[in-house]
């Protein structure tokens, strides 16, 4: 359903109007259950659900774009057969509970208007042009995605209706008194603790790594050192920049143009002053009071440029003698303004108080404000008239350059010629990180490397790359990933392998500290006799960033210390180990804060009716009268 549109549109925004359609994939994980009957009668469907149908097609197409993603977690090699035929079960059980679920929904009685259908698509981001909803934007992203409108509109239509009846769910938990105060005491709960870690380097000892550990490593792991698969491209783009100073503009057109929007002309008034600053400190009285006395120097015929590099606390404009150059009325904060722009040039202004402290304004020149002129416009208006008819010129051309790559026999070089666009070549164009000059636009990746991905020497796009450039493309020829040679990698991997043997020797003597911690000796002893340093105990909080996470997940995780302290040992994922003693537990005396309170119970209520949903979801599954078509993905 809706993930199709997502892997078309690449917007985070579906994520939260597809709660229930996400948690699909949950449930498939699991595998399939409830009541299954795998004697499908008609080969025209995958799978029948309680009355609703998915068709082969559909499960095809979603199984083609899962499929591209999953051989990019294998290296770019085929997923092994097992995997293949659980990963497509997955796939058309995500399917499947779609299907029930948007049944349900619409048995339960619920609706989703045109309104809400319209407002969903006005409000999507990959369907906005700066900031707005663009027709053209959302006819491309569609068709980049392989939907019509209708398709599209309808699918909408079944995930918003969909995630009503989620959001009753979540917004109808709650929790008890008890529920929650036992909550809050875990996640208030500190843990008092010692650690030492053992560093990689300080145990990988002096062996070396031989070439053939380095082979074994390699093989085992090409999977990881592949290249990324990658396309010759050849492109020819259009840029408004390009179309506007092909635009020739006519006297008349440019007239026109001023005589319309003559009021954006207007030079607004603008002012020259100094000031200087008394900044607000917590005794207004002594502020004013200092305030008054510089006024009165600066009144009395001293130096305003002196008073203000010795008095003024205003880091622009201090050490320049509280020159403001000239502003405008914009440019300064309300009382500032109304003083300045009530002032006579030379006037020397009583203390303003302003949220910045107290200010003595000095007005030296006054420009008074004006229209420009035609001629002192016609730059200006020359650039904005080019660039509107320009911008209304490339919409059209990507309307027709959309109609002409459908039609058969479309040629790049020929539609370059036709529409003046400017040809290009990318010798290499990667995977996820693209190449120069068309950067990495994740809808030209998709064009290139989705899940229907552009045939070599067919022409594809447009393609927008910003709101002002746009490309068509073809694919000269492709190179699948392929693995980097060994002697490329053996430093790396040689590295790789000694902190890995460091971490091993590191984790073996922590655990033989470990013994003798248990034995009764102390952490200082054992840590001074593995060469390392002991850091002090301290209580730390669950999200408490001072000590590695590592550390701090097993701390809450192992039992609570009685006794005796609790010792613990950890391999750490940035190399070496931990040795960890936790001794004592307390309450956080700061978790008493309610506002802090509020939000926790808040949070605990959501993760109460994320559970709620995914059951209810599950039953619906189970007690459903299910078939499925075992020739679906033949």
């Amino acid at each position: 359903m809706l993930q199709r549109i997502r892997d078309g549109l690449h917007s985070h925004k579906w994520l939260g109007y597809v709660v229930l359609g996400a948690l699909t994939l949950v449930f498939a994980a699991w595998g399939a259950y409830g009541i299954v009957n795998l004697n499908i009668d008609s080969a025209n469907y995958a799978a029948e659900a309680a009355g609703q149908k998915v068709s082969i097609q559909q499960a095809r197409n979603a199984w083609t774009r899962q499929e591209s993603q999953l051989q990019q977690r294998f290296g770019g090699t085929d997923i092994p057969a097992a995997l293949r035929t659980r990963f497509q079960d997955q796939v058309l059980e995500g399917l499947i509970r779609d299907a029930l679920m948007t049944q349900r929904t619409h048995d339960l009685g619920y609706r989703v208007t045109d309104a809400d259908v319209q407002e969903a698509i006005r409000t999507e981001p990959a369907f906005q042009v700066e900031g707005k909803y663009s027709p053209e934007a959302a006819k491309a992203a569609l068709a980049q995605a392989g939907l019509s409108v209708d398709a599209f509109a309808g699918e909408l239509r079944s995930s918003l209706q969909r995630t009503q009846l989620e959001n009753g769910i979540r917004a109808s938990d709650f929790l008890t008194p008890l529920e929650l105060a036992r909550a809050q005491a875990l996640q208030s709960e500190q843990r008092e603790v010692r650690y030492a870690v053992l560093p990689a380097d300080k145990f990988e000892g002096t062996k070396p790594v031989d070439d053939a550990a380095v082979q074994a490593y390699y093989k085992a792991h090409q999977a990881e050192y592949m290249t990324p698969e990658s396309a010759h491209l050849q492109y020819a783009e259009l840029r408004l920049d390009q179309l506007a100073a092909q635009s020739p503009v006519t006297d008349a057109e440019l007239h026109a143009a001023y005589d319309k929007h003559k009021n954006t002309y207007i030079l607004p008034e603008k002012r020259h002053a100094h000031h200087i600053l008394i900044p607000a400190s917590k005794d207004d009285a002594a502020d004013k009071k200092l305030a008054d006395d510089v006024d009165a120097q600066a009144k009395g015929g001293k130096d305003f440029a002196e008073l203000a590099k010795k008095y003024s606390k205003d880091p622009g404009s201090a050490q320049n003698g509280g020159d403001l150059g000239w502003a405008d009325r914009t440019m300064f904060v309300g009382p500032f303004t109304d003083a300045l722009f009530n002032m006579k040039v030379g006037e020397i202004s009583a203390p303003v108080k302003t949220q910045y402290g107290y200010h003595i304004i000095r007005l030296d020149e006054v420009q008074p404000g004006k229209t420009k002129t035609f001629d002192e416009a016609r730059t200006e208006l020359e650039s904005e008239v080019r660039k509107d008819r320009a911008t209304d010129h490339f919409g059209d051309i990507q309307e027709q350059l959309q109609t002409r790559l459908e039609q058969p026999g479309a040629d790049l070089n020929g539609l370059a010629k036709e529409f003046k666009l400017q040809a290009g070549d990318v010798p290499q164009f990667l995977r996820g990180t693209g190449g120069a000059p068309l950067g990495t636009g994740q809808q030209l990746q998709d064009l290139v490397f989705g899940d229907s991905p552009l045939a070599v020497g067919r022409p594809g796009g447009p393609v927008l790359l910003g709101d002002d450039r746009l490309v068509i493309v073809k694919v000269v020829d492709r190179h699948k990933p392929e693995p980097k040679p060994v002697a490329e990698l053996h430093d790396s991997i040689v590295a790789l392998l000694k902190k890995q043997n460091g971490t091993d020797a590191a984790f073996k003597a922590a655990d033989a500290a470990r013994a003798k911690l248990d034995s009764g000796a102390s952490f200082d002893d054992v840590a001074k006799e593995l060469g390392v340093t002991a850091e002090p105990a301290r209580f730390v909080g669950r999200g408490d960033p001072a000590i590695p996470a590592q550390i701090r997940e097993l701390v809450f995780d192992v039992p609570k210390p009685t006794a005796k302290p609790v010792y613990r040992t950890v391999k750490l994922e940035s190399g070496g180990a931990g040795l960890v003693a936790v001794t004592k537990l307390r309450a956080d005396a700061t978790e008493a804060n309610m506002e802090l309170q509020v939000t926790r119970a808040k949070q605990q209520a959501e993760r109460h009716g994320m559970g709620d949903a995914i059951a209810y979801v599950e039953e619906v599954r189970r007690t459903s009268d299910v078939r499925k078509n075992p020739k679906t993905f033949e």
